[in-house]
């Protein structure tokens, strides 16, 4: 077995040798600043993912199957530009990003379709996924060959492993978010966010880590969502959570990155430039939940990185116009 840093030291890791992300410490207090308001104020909590139109709402094995196939294929959504997205509508409006995902979900399930079944989704043809998949503008959902492999390895592995049941992956991790992390990406290959960095093995995990994540939020916390080790997930490090901490100061891209960025240039997985803007989003991440915590000291409100991601995503879907100036880096990978 490889000695393989987990997200939160590899964020440090890389943060510390990192040649062109950096981290920047003004930034990382008014970040802070924000979260404890949003905090002391409940507009996020545990309670905030249900708030979500598409998200389940009910505690039970139905919603824990339906995160289970949504983390699943939770990658790579960005349009090229904001004229070619891939759109789903469902229940009057119209879906992007991770949400069209969601809405296609939804409205598959809505329309008689076993589609969080393993016993259905391990032996899913084609065509049937194109049907669930099918898009409401001139764009089809990116990466669908990969999404089909992806689906049906899942499936397999619940059947001949699992019973054909992602509760008893559950059953087998004792509440620890750790331990499930391990199985899972011990089973699911499509989980195995794992690269190199300096010579070093470092685990990024945005999708395991946000699977645990969600089902903690689903269930607020009890039940299947009950872990007592829930503050070692970092934040989900993706293409657009870096983009809003720079926006907000808490990350600065070099000169060389950002010409990189804004030629429009594609990165590949595990290319130095793409670990560093990873690596350091989940270090700045923790470094703004700790001193979070500090301003909430005398408060007994619940600080982690998860709300604290939670809120960067929905900010930046929220004001992306305000941040029209800040290139993501652009991949198409399964990891994220």
């Amino acid at each position: 077995m490889k000695n393989l840093l987990t997200p939160r030291a590899a964020g440090k890791f890389i943060a510390e040798k990192s040649k062109d992300v950096f981290i920047l410490d003004e930034g990382i207090k008014s970040v802070a600043e924000v979260m404890a308001t949003c905090l002391k104020s409940g507009r996020y909590s545990i309670k905030s993912w249900k708030q979500h139109d598409l998200n389940p709402k009910k505690m039970d094995k139905a919603a824990l199957d339906w995160i289970f196939v949504a983390d699943t294929l939770n990658f790579s959504f960005w349009s090229a530009d904001d004229t070619e997205k891939y759109v789903v509508k469902y229940g009057g409006k119209d879906y992007t990003g991770y949400w069209s995902l969601c809405a296609a979900m939804n409205r598959a399930i809505d329309e008689g379709i076993p589609v969080t079944d393993p016993q259905y989704y391990a032996n899913i043809t084609k065509d049937q996924l194109a049907h669930i998949f099918r898009s409401d503008s001139d764009y089809e959902i990116p990466m669908f060959a990969q999404r089909l492999e992806v689906l049906q390895d899942a499936g397999q592995v619940l059947l001949q492993q699992f019973n054909g049941n992602f509760a008893n992956v559950i059953e087998q991790c004792n509440k620890s978010a750790q331990s499930l992390i391990k199985i899972v990406v011990e089973h699911f290959k499509s989980y195995r966010d794992e690269t190199k960095y300096e010579d070093e093995d470092v685990a990024i995990y945005k999708r395991v880590q946000i699977l645990v994540a969600d089902i903690w939020a689903c269930f607020e916390g009890e039940g299947y969502g009950e872990f007592n080790d829930i503050e070692t997930i970092t934040m989900f490090a993706d293409y657009r959570i870096p983009q809003a901490l720079v926006y907000f100061g808490a990350l600065k891209y070099s000169d060389d990155l950002m010409e990189f960025l804004k030629q429009d240039k594609m990165m590949t997985s595990g290319e130095r430039l793409e670990v560093e803007i990873r690596g350091c989003s989940i270090w700045a991440t923790e470094l703004i939940a700790e001193e979070t915590r500090k301003l909430l000291s005398d408060t007994n409100i619940t600080v982690n990185s998860i709300l604290i991601d939670h809120y960067l995503w929905d900010y930046r879907r929220e004001f992306a116009d305000k941040m029209t100036d800040i290139p993501f880096h652009k991949i198409r990978c399964i990891y994220y």
